[in-house]
């Protein structure tokens, strides 16, 4: 079992970030609440390599962080989903059963590309590309995620000696976790709509891989079409963004407020500062005299 809250072999959470930072980054010392949360780690020590698995959970739901250290200090890392971590252990297997019944390296019998076996994982909008290779220094696995939609590619290298250990490695943390992505389950509320003069808004609620989002559209009628607009806004700012919105309310409010104060005072007066017939005369001051004096 893995030892929740704390790392196998003495790691700590801070085994690969600075003082103050919590396993997700986050700085205790700004004062921000941390947006991930470590719930359990494993190190491996596999040849001249670290290898770090970390169980971790945000507003999306849980996954696991592989970190690769090598023997110079340089780290890359892939992310997985509880479920296609689950997918990989089981590629583990195969690729590990594959490699068993390999011969010895022969350097006169290596492909030109290096690649002995390939397989690839699908989730979401990421890839994950799964080659067992050969070159000089021995066989390892190479695991890359790429994103469909570009960005840079991420990858480790895991030595082939070491597949069956990552892979129990990999086990116990999926027994200890489940294979659940987890993220938001229940219902999301139903739409909106609001219509100014001529124009109609419509706020949505979805859900993607990236988490929650309110989509508001703006939709004014033409002749030929309706022309729509729309902005995407991820559920955690929406405090915020309610927040910025409340306040610019209040500070119109009480421009409109100073504004009607200033028209009203003006109307008293009139336009020369004289009072208008009718209304209110200010009491003039009268000189207090004594009795029997002449006026």
């Amino acid at each position: 079992m893995s030892d929740i809250g704390s790392g196998d072999e003495g790691i700590s959470s801070q085994k690969y970030h600075g003082q103050g930072m919590d396993a997700g980054g986050n700085n205790f010392d700004s004062g921000q609440q941390p947006q991930e949360q470590e719930l359990a780690t494993k190190m491996l020590q596999i040849q001249s390599k670290r290898f770090y698995l970390d169980v971790k959970q945000n507003r999306r739901g849980r996954f696991i962080k592989v970190a690769e250290i090598g023997a110079d200090g340089r780290r890359s890392q892939i992310f997985l989903a509880m479920s296609t971590a689950a997918e990989f252990r089981d590629h583990l297997s195969t690729f590990s059963d594959f490699y068993s019944s390999l011969g010895p390296p022969n350097p006169d019998n290596v492909p030109d590309d290096g690649k002995l076996k390939s397989e690839m994982m699908l989730k979401d909008n990421r890839r994950y590309y799964l080659d067992l290779k050969e070159n000089s220094r021995g066989r390892f696995l190479r695991v890359s995620q790429t994103i469909t939609r570009g960005g840079p590619r991420s990858q480790v290298a895991l030595p082939a000696q070491g597949m069956i250990e990552f892979r129990d490695a990999l086990t116990d943390l999926l027994d200890d976790f489940g294979t659940d992505d987890g993220g938001f389950k229940g219902e999301l509320p139903e739409g909106r709509h609001l219509r100014v003069d001529n124009k109609n808004f419509y706020f949505d609620i979805g859900q993607n891989n990236r988490g929650i989002y309110m989509k508001v559209s703006e939709v004014v009628p033409s002749l030929q079409s309706n022309f729509r607009t729309a902005i995407t806004v991820p559920e955690k700012c929406w405090t915020r963004f309610r927040d910025i919105l409340a306040d610019y309310c209040d500070k119109m409010n009480r421009a409109h407020s100073d504004s009607a104060d200033h028209h009203q005072g003006a109307a008293v007066a009139g336009p020369s500062g004289v009072p208008r017939a009718g209304s209110a005369q200010p009491a003039r001051d009268v000189e207090p005299f004594a009795a029997g004096s002449r006026i």
